[in-house]
């Protein structure tokens, strides 16, 4: 069975005859589940388990629960999902690419796909395709919803197959599209049934294009292709080929320039930058635009104006919604990172950074003139805000949530630098997570942090506990144990941080101390137990701090912290290159604090006191 092919359409239809959903961009494909082990097929036929164990791996974890439907034929798409409405196609991509089982099994780890429901083709072996698609919709929801399994798309839910959100508006969802940089909509009529292997005008496709201005600087008469690329540094660097969507007389006049004022080699003319162009395109593959067609010539602009810092702001515009003022305004003088650089930094950052910030009373540090330099906390929402931004009273503080990449990014045109959060979201009084804050003397004692983060997690490790460790950007190290929600008191994971503090101050005297006086502590590492209580804050993970370097509190893996680790390597840059090359360690930190055994920790405690 050949899935069902779209039809691209640039309007998109209205009426109550249709239903809409986000555009995935991931390898389309259908589930068949006969047996306990279900087979993933492509479009070309070609079987997809070997490259996608996390999804076989979770179907046969089901199987008690879901055997009763079978047989059961799904239509989806197998994504790797940076929020709820994107999906990440060069992930799921370079997947595809690999052949090694140990390779695909260690890629999996750090970048686990999801496959994305959309229709169901048969469902106890019975034939659905003559189905209305909204019948087949509401059996589909109705199997999910019988197993728990999702409903609804969540990037940060670990249950591989989830079904796709349906919305009878457009308007709502192309909003949300945009908002998070998705590829597009489907609209699909009600009535619509599924043909194996046929492009039909039942469903459609609407692309959110991008628009990319880039210089022409080649032409090849062979296969008809104009080469176009952006200035990095001072080098120009090819990130398109197209030919697609010039008309007759734009081709004509393209042609003839090139072979007018161009520099022939063979069947091939080049030309010194001169010609500029802007590309519509879907996305940016790291090295070229994906699905590119020529959209328009553009004028009255120079080589230096088309740069790889445009094209990044182009393929991630900021939302209509969020006024950015002042973008080329200096943030960070002495590493060259201005406004514009810090809220991509954000649009980029988001999908990692915002788990931790939603629904927290947050607290900020805005420093209205760059960092280092006049800094000032900020808790109370002012009087005029956006109606994207929510807030939350708790006595004569309205706090802001930042629920949303809106809010975020409104922060952060605010010049809000740091994001400080509370141990515990606003639908609990318990803490969610317990923080140990590691603070040498100076960053010249960096490697006491380090020493003090593996020994604590030798005792985290003999309680069979789970921890994660993060760079606080700026001297020292914080360490997370997430716990199950609505579980403990402070008062209770307070006998826990007392008792780590205190042991290992006793342990190694020469190093630690928990004396809270600073001209007490004698150089040492101060440990400090007595910060983790109700309204005290910690550092955001991934947040930016104002130091003179821009360095991001960073999430690492646990490997990564020997002799070596230094605060300094975890700049802007740096950390947009750690997720896109080794992933997000703190990805399962909720999942991991569903299953901490932490009553049996303070069991064996409470029996030493």
């Amino acid at each position: 069975m050949k899935p069902m092919l779209l039809t691209d359409t640039v309007e998109t239809p209205v009426g109550d005859e249709w239903l809409y959903e986000t555009k995935y961009d991931g390898f389309r494909c259908t589930l068949e589940w006969v047996e306990k082990v279900p087979i993933l097929k492509s479009r070309n036929d070609n079987e997809l388990n070997k490259m996608f164990p996390e999804i076989i791996d979770f179907c046969i974890e089901i199987y008690e629960s879901i055997k009763a439907h079978l047989p059961l034929f799904l239509d989806g798409e197998l994504v790797y999902l940076a929020n709820d409405f994107q999906s990440n196609f060069s992930i799921v991509q370079q997947r595809g690419r690999m052949r090694s089982k140990e390779v695909i099994s260690e890629h999996a780890k750090a970048f686990p796909c999801h496959y994305v429901v959309f229709d169901l083709l048969k469902y106890k072996g019975e034939d659905q395709s003559e189905r209305y698609l909204t019948t087949r919709k509401q059996l589909l929801e109705k199997i999910f919803s019988g197993i728990g399994l999702p409903v609804s798309v969540s990037y940060e839910a670990t249950r591989r197959i989830q079904a796709i959100d349906v919305f009878e508006d457009s308007a709502p969802l192309l909003n949300k599209i945009k908002v998070n940089n998705g590829e597009g909509i489907i609209a699909k009529k009600k009535t619509s049934k599924w043909v194996s292997d046929t492009r039909s005008k039942n469903w459609l496709k609407i692309k959110n294009w991008r628009y990319i201005t880039v210089i022409v600087f080649k032409y090849d008469k062979g296969n008809g292709y104009f080469h176009g690329g952006v200035y990095k540094e001072d080098k120009l660097i090819e990130v398109v080929t197209f030919r697609h969507g010039l008309k007759d007389e734009e081709l004509k006049i393209l042609v003839t320039f090139f072979q007018t004022n161009g520099r022939k080699v063979n069947e091939t003319w080049s030309i010194e930058p001169s010609v500029y162009v802007d590309i519509a395109c879907i996305d940016f593959d790291g090295s070229k635009l994906r699905e590119p067609r020529f959209h328009a010539f553009k004028f009255n602009i120079g080589p230096k104006q088309c740069n790889w810092q445009q094209m990044q702001r182009q393929l991630q515009p900021i939302p209509e919604s969020v006024s950015m003022t002042h973008p080329d305004k200096l943030i960070w003088p002495a590493i060259g990172i201005n406004k514009d650089k810090y809220l991509l930094y954000l649009q980029s950052i988001a999908p990692y950074m915002m788990p931790f910030l939603r629904e927290r009373l947050l607290t900020v540090i805005r420093f209205p003139h760059g960092a280092p330099g006049e800094s000032f906390y900020r808790k109370n929402s002012p009087a005029n805000i956006p109606e994207y931004v929510t807030t939350k009273r708790v006595e004569d503080t309205n706090f802001i949530l930042c629920n949303n990449i809106e809010t975020l990014l409104w922060l952060g045109n605010q010049l809000a630098l740091e994001f400080h959060i509370p141990f515990q979201s606003i639908r609990t009084e318990s803490p969610t997570e317990i923080v140990f804050d590691l603070d040498p003397p100076s960053v010249n004692e960096f490697h006491l942090a380090v020493s003090a983060t593996l020994k604590m997690k030798a005792i985290f490790d003999h309680f069979k506990l789970k921890s994660f460790i993060k760079t606080s950007g700026g001297k020292g190290m914080q360490i997370y144990i997430p716990l199950p929600l609505d579980t403990f008191s402070y008062d209770e994971t307070g006998i826990f941080t007392k008792f780590v503090c205190e042991f290992l101050a006793e342990q190694y005297p020469e190093w630690f101390t928990t004396e809270r006086l600073k001209k007490n502590r004698k150089n040492k590492l101060y440990l400090d137990y007595v910060q983790h209580r109700e309204g005290k804050t910690i550092i955001a993970p991934y947040s930016a701090r104002g130091n003179d370097k821009g360095l991001i509190a960073t999430p690492l893996y646990w490997d990564e912290v020997n002799e070596s680790l230094s605060p300094d390597k975890f700049t802007m840059p740096a950390v947009m290159e750690r997720i896109r090359t080794v992933g997000n360690p703190f990805r399962n930190f909720r999942e991991i604090g569903g299953i901490q055994d932490f009553k049996s920790v303070l069991d064996q405690l409470k029996g030493l006191i």
